[in-house]
């Protein structure tokens, strides 16, 4: 080699080297999350990320072991060259795999407080059993869960299935942020599992299709763009029933400018049609009730005039067409639900509010010390709390008190008794 291949063989061969010892370190995954939070994980969930984790790492050592044998039998300018760039390549994955390592870790490390472990397991298995209940019936695998702490207002999920930021390792598990302020009234957990269920049955597609097929063609186009959003919505309506419309609009309630606000191409529809949404569900479901004083309420403090003109045209249409698009959202049969309808796997009536009051009046306070209500019904149960609080604002303090005790009641079973949640598989489960 010349004296310039000589230079550049050797820093190429420090900074292979350099990123072989920091690829390396990444091995160790009791290094970056506290060992509490490990143990506080399921057995299954933590073997799930550990194996998808360690894969992600292993991947990248091999490209750099690959880079260290072609350094060493590189000998003339233009194979060093191509080396330099690969080296590059290197780096630039080597930052995407320590992405996809912080974000779990980040995630896991919200359960290092072993009273927040037993809520965020009570979390993950709400969000189990909202999934399962459809997933299950359709010949699907529900995809584990890990669910964690995180700022802001809205709860968010990163779906199980989804290529990660290498560009390589699949999402291993469903990932879940539910906001610090909704730790007690966490129904944005079954909205963000919705998105799961439509991104596993292909939900999302068929019902904007059929959105832009059955509404009138001024709205029609946009509406079909806010499918996602609205069958989300929907499968938390058909789960926890008046309860997430009450934390929906909590989250939404904002400045008029923003509950107005509509930016094309966001999935999300206007915040101010999107209440009126989920109290027409409630409205066809359970009748008269509550929801129709949150809606004057919603009116009165939002009134159209101050939407901007572009878009009041839209809104008008749309509240025009809200029966129908409840409609078609849970009566009518799909594809994605083997020719059935939503309510037909998930009925609203079961958590209707009288439903729920009944029970709470037949069962008192067995019904949150219970083994079986526990472990087989707590969506029922966030549906009973979270209805309380919508409509006894008062009482909010013990309630949610209540929704504590049951919910760490819940997880601390969950941990004790170690147990595969229903219909999990260590094959992958299918998407269409």
């Amino acid at each position: 080699m010349t004296h310039l291949e000589i230079n550049t063989y050797t820093q190429l061969e420090r900074q292979i080297e350099h990123w072989m010892a920091a690829v390396s370190r990444l091995e160790d995954l009791e290094l970056f999350a506290a060992t509490d939070a490990w143990a506080e994980l399921e057995d299954y969930l933590s073997l799930r990320l550990k194996e998808s984790l360690r894969g992600s790492v292993a991947n990248l050592k091999q490209e750099i072991v690959l880079l260290r044998r072609l350094l060493m039998n590189a000998g003339t300018h233009q194979p060093l060259e191509k080396l330099a760039q690969r080296t590059v390549k290197v780096r630039v994955r080597y930052q995407k795999v320590e992405t996809l390592l912080d974000f779990y870790i980040d995630a896991i490390n919200t359960r290092a407080n072993p009273h927040m472990a037993s809520l965020l397991t009570s979390c993950d298995r709400m969000v189990i059993h909202s999934m399962k209940n459809i997933l299950v019936a359709l010949n699907k695998q529900t995809p584990p869960v890990l669910t964690y702490i995180g700022e802001g207002l809205g709860a968010a999920i990163l779906k199980a299935g989804l290529r990660l930021w290498d560009g390589r390792t699949e999402s291993p598990v469903a990932s879940i942020k539910l906001a610090r302020h909704n730790l007690y009234r966490p129904t944005a957990l079954i909205h963000e599992a919705g998105h799961q269920v439509a991104h596993i049955l292909g939900w999302n597609v068929e019902l904007a299709e059929i959105l832009s097929d059955e509404l009138p063609q001024t709205i029609a186009p946009t509406w079909a763009g806010w499918a996602s959003e609205v069958a989300a919505d929907t499968f938390a309506f058909a789960n926890t029933g008046y309860a997430a419309i009450a934390g929906l609009h909590d989250v939404v309630a904002h400045t008029p400018h923003s509950v107005f606000r509509f930016l094309d191409g966001d999935p999300h529809p206007i915040s101010y049609i999107r209440v009126l949404l989920g109290i027409e569900m409630c409205r066809q479901f359970y009748g008269a009730g509550p929801w129709d004083g949150m809606e004057k309420a919603w009116q009165i403090r939002y009134p159209l005039s101050e939407a901007d003109p572009s878009t009041q045209f839209l809104i008008r249409e749309s509240i025009r067409v809200l029966p129908r698009i409840v409609s078609l959202c849970l009566r009518k049969q799909l594809r994605a639900f083997d020719q059935k309808t939503l309510v037909h796997f998930v009925n609203p009536d079961k958590v209707a509010p009288q439903v729920l009051l009944t029970m709470e009046e037949k069962h008192g306070k067995n019904l949150f010390h219970s083994t079986y209500w526990l472990e087989n019904e707590p969506l029922r149960l966030l549906a009973l709390i979270g209805y309380r609080i919508a409509v006894e604002p008062r009482q909010s303090s013990l309630l949610i008190r209540q929704q504590e005790e049951w919910m760490l009641r819940a997880g601390s079973r969950i941990k004790n008794a170690d147990v595969i949640p229903l219909n999990f598989s260590t094959k992958r489960y299918q998407t269409i």
